[in-house]
């Protein structure tokens, strides 16, 4: 109880979400395995990120899994910020026209055929 007072109001008031948050996952129905949605691991991880300490305040879930979904997290972000967005654009119908008819006009432009 001492060191309640010495902590921080919104070290205090984070606890306090994750312990309401813990609630509220175990008032759904839920059968033998707890379900979390994503915005229940959002709140667990949030709340992770910005004080750590509520490690201690936590009876439902591991802190191993709270510090296992906020590395998931952060595997899909990078996974969704490095996705291919497609290759090399496309040149316009004319354009390849233009360069196909200019090669069959000369067709001394090139390697000449005896160095092949």
């Amino acid at each position: 109880m001492v060191v309640d007072l010495i902590r921080s109001r919104a070290a205090l008031e984070a606890e306090i979400w994750v312990l309401r948050q813990q609630i509220n996952v175990l008032r759904r129905t839920a059968p033998k395995k707890l379900s979390f949605c994503a915005v229940d691991r959002m709140v667990f991880v949030g709340l992770y990120r910005l004080f750590p300490k509520i490690c201690d305040a936590l009876a439902i879930v591991k802190p191993d899994t709270i510090v296992r979904w906020h590395h998931a997290g952060f595997r899909s972000y990078w996974r969704w910020k490095s996705r291919p967005r497609g290759g090399r654009p496309t040149v316009p119908l004319e354009m390849r026209q233009i360069i196909r008819g200019m090669s069959i006009a000369n067709p001394l432009w090139g390697a000449p055929p005896d160095s092949w």
